[in-house]
């Protein structure tokens, strides 16, 4: 059906970068919102970026200035490249696209990624 990969996590100091992407696979004919949430050790996830099939853009607003959101659609990759990282930054970054596929016109579901781990050391 569809798969969603991560890859790109890992341990940086304070101040280090990262980037993560996300490749989808699978019955996708067009993807309506690719999207990057995080769950912190404390338990609570939350929305860190979304990027639309039209360039429409949103981050949270602990990471405005230090995260970029971009997609590649031939690809059907989505990325976050995270600068100035901040132990506060640690969780499982996990990735959703929703999708719609030629067989289901019209027909929107949404498809989680298991996550890639991000550690930030102070």
């Amino acid at each position: 059906q569809v798969e969603l990969v991560e890859s790109g996590g890992g341990l940086v100091q304070a101040g280090g970068s990262l980037r993560l992407s996300c490749v989808g696979s699978g019955n996708i004919l067009d993807i309506g919102i690719m999207a990057w949430y995080r769950q912190t050790p404390g338990n609570r996830r939350e929305l860190v970026a979304s990027i639309t099939n039209d360039e429409r853009i949103n981050y949270a607003e602990s990471v405005k200035g230090r995260f970029s959101v971009s997609r590649d659609n031939p690809k059907m990759t989505a990325y976050l490249q995270m600068n100035s990282l901040k132990p506060a930054d640690t969780g499982v970054y996990v990735c959703k696209f929703s999708v719609t596929s030629a067989s289901a016109w019209g027909k929107w579901d949404d498809y989680w990624g298991k996550g890639t781990q991000v550690t930030v050391s102070p």
